[in-house]
């Protein structure tokens, strides 16, 4: 099957953007949901190979320059080629993201690695008619002892794909015991973030933790990622949740770990920071995303920059403030600029330390904005 595209189309294609719109197809008669098409310009040009979508406004997903077939060897090559740079890049760690979608130039297909168990979302029409050729490529890839659909992101909904958990190969526990940066972790692979735990923010609990001192404060800990990591380092630590459930996940992961200068309290993260008053030596903020769409990035702005400032007013002269966002449509500039809002109103300078993203195995495609969703500063108060 092959499907027209508009000379628009066409050139952001050729600018590096898998993406072709709705409004750029001028001819798709015929293609089916999810089926893989050849994609021409209006000369009738070969530019790739896609997967076509019926129902979402990103009408094509390019994954291939060359109209090749997407089959068992494409995916193959595609899937060995992710797995062998996480092998360069991930340290220290039995869990990882294997597949990142564009930034692996498989787009609508994350894989994500917990120990000898895979967890996977096929988000696109095109990702989930190739799930079960995809699930093989697995298997003799990496031999895993079950799989886990992970597809009740709602992103699907835009696919017209049902929500859904389901084990679809092998056998695969509630809850997962992994190893990140000589801890060991509880994942909850049918509930838990994403497909289990963060795994982005590996590399930046690693950094946030060397600056850890006296009294530490995690907000939106979840399973106590950033909390865990900076108790080796502070005299005490609070990490506030709302969600009980990934609370008990964190306790039970700081009692495994054998640290016991961590105290987790369910909360509201904004109503906890205006109620009180003691001062701290570092605050981690890690909300989740504020801005889903480009239509509430003004009130993220508005939310980013409270919690900010709450923030600020707590930390003491030297203190350090980790903040981070993980939505693509906040950029690196608004978070610099709302942090730097905030801490005028709070009569604190700063001092930036460390501009960080999301770890190596979330790689960022340079063509692709929207494979950089995750912002993480690190900044110290100055002695005025």
């Amino acid at each position: 099957m092959t499907v027209k595209v508009s000379r628009k189309g066409a050139d952001r294609v050729a600018s590096g953007h898998p993406w072709v719109f709705l409004s750029d197809i001028v001819d798709a008669a015929g293609a089916a949901p999810g089926e893989a098409v050849r994609v021409v310009d209006v000369r009738g040009k070969t530019i790739g190979a896609a997967h076509y979508s019926s129902t979402s406004q990103i009408a094509l997903r390019m994954l291939s320059s060359l109209a090749e077939p997407l089959d068992r060897a494409f995916y193959l090559r595609r899937l060995r080629a992710a797995i062998l740079r996480r092998e360069r890049v991930v340290e220290n760690s039995t869990a990882c993201r294997l597949v990142f979608s564009e930034g692996d130039l498989l787009p609508g297909l994350i894989v994500d690695r917990y120990g000898s168990y895979l967890a996977i979302q096929t988000l696109t029409q095109g990702m989930d008619r190739a799930r079960d050729l995809i699930v093989h490529c697995l298997d003799e890839l990496l031999a895993p002892l079950g799989i886990l659909a992970r597809n009740d992101a709602s992103v699907r909904r835009r696919e017209g794909l049902a929500l859904e958990t389901a084990v679809i190969r092998g056998e695969v526990p509630d809850r997962v015991l992994v190893e990140m940066n000589g801890l060991k972790l509880e994942a909850d692979l049918p509930r838990g973030q994403k497909t289990g735990i963060y795994l982005d923010q590996r590399e930046n609990y690693v950094a946030a933790a060397a600056y850890a001192r006296g009294r530490v404060l995690d907000c939106f800990t979840s399973t106590g990622g950033f909390a865990l990591h900076a108790a080796a380092r502070a005299e005490s630590v609070e990490a506030i949740d709302s969600s009980e459930a990934a609370l008990a996940i964190a306790a039970a992961n700081a009692s495994r770990n054998g640290i016991a200068n961590v105290q987790f309290r369910a909360a509201d993260v904004f109503e906890f920071l205006a109620g009180i008053e003691r001062r701290y030596s570092m605050i981690v903020l890690d909300p989740p995303a504020f801005a889903k769409s480009r239509k509430s990035v003004e009130d993220a702005s508005r939310g980013y920059k409270e919690i900010n400032l709450r923030a600020l007013r707590l930390l003491e002269t030297g203190g350090i403030l980790v903040t981070c966002s993980c939505s693509h449509h906040f950029s690196e500039a608004m978070l610099l600029d709302v942090v730097a809002r905030a801490a005028l109103d709070a009569k604190k300078t700063l001092r930036v330390i460390e501009r960080r993203t999301q770890a190596r195995d979330h790689p960022v495609l340079l063509t692709v904005p929207e494979t950089h969703y995750l912002k993480c500063l690190i900044l110290e108060v100055m002695d005025t």
